[in-house]
């Protein structure tokens, strides 16, 4: 007799290693964790205790949540790792991570960050772009932190460098639940193809 449930989703979160200037910040990839676990997702994330990444597996794991965590060799040697995961995968590279996790996800979202952040959500935008993989991509936009990004990717189409419409391969909003929603109801169809 074979198994014909579906298969659990997972988001793939990127976020910052450091908590930010603002208590918000800490504070909603908590609850960001805390939604994806009440909704039965699970969560992939680079396998960090500290800053934001710590905070939304914390978040994922206080509610019961599946959390699958991409950790580089270098950084398990920093003592980083968290040590409450579901799964911990050590990896060789930090190419190799963002792989890892891009194959384990079925959607992803962006936090607060730094430039490891924004390093890994522009290149899911990219492999998005042009049509390596159809996964939906968000941004949790806590006290307008995304603004400037979305108004970058805005700036990118009216200059010609990208297709109209395209701005809106990233979804952004600043209530989790929303997001989350908007993440799996979207038709992905709507975008035009680069080429």
């Amino acid at each position: 007799m074979s198994d014909t449930s579906p298969r659990k989703r997972f988001v793939c979160v990127y976020c910052g290693s450091r908590s930010g200037v603002r208590p918000a910040y800490m504070k909603a990839a908590r609850e960001f964790g805390a939604v994806l676990a009440r909704r039965g997702l699970g969560l992939v994330y680079g396998g960090s205790r500290v800053g934001l990444m710590g905070a939304v597996a914390d978040g994922a794991l206080d509610h019961g949540g599946e959390v699958v965590g991409f950790l580089p060799e270098w950084l398990v040697d920093k003592e980083i790792a968290h040590a409450r995961l579901s799964e911990l995968h050590v990896v060789p590279s930090m190419h190799i991570r963002k792989a890892q996790m891009e194959s384990r996800a079925d959607g992803f979202v962006a936090l607060p960050g730094g430039f490891g952040t924004y390093d890994e959500l522009f290149e899911i935008l990219t492999w998005g772009q042009v049509g390596l993989h159809g996964k939906p991509v968000g941004a949790l936009d806590v006290d307008g932190y995304f603004a400037p990004v979305r108004a970058l990717l805005e700036h990118t189409v009216r200059e010609g460098f990208a297709l109209p419409g395209n701005e809106s391969l990233l979804l952004c909003d600043s209530d989790p639940d929303a997001l989350v929603e908007a993440l799996f109801s979207r038709p992905l169809d709507s975008i035009k193809p680069k080429w």
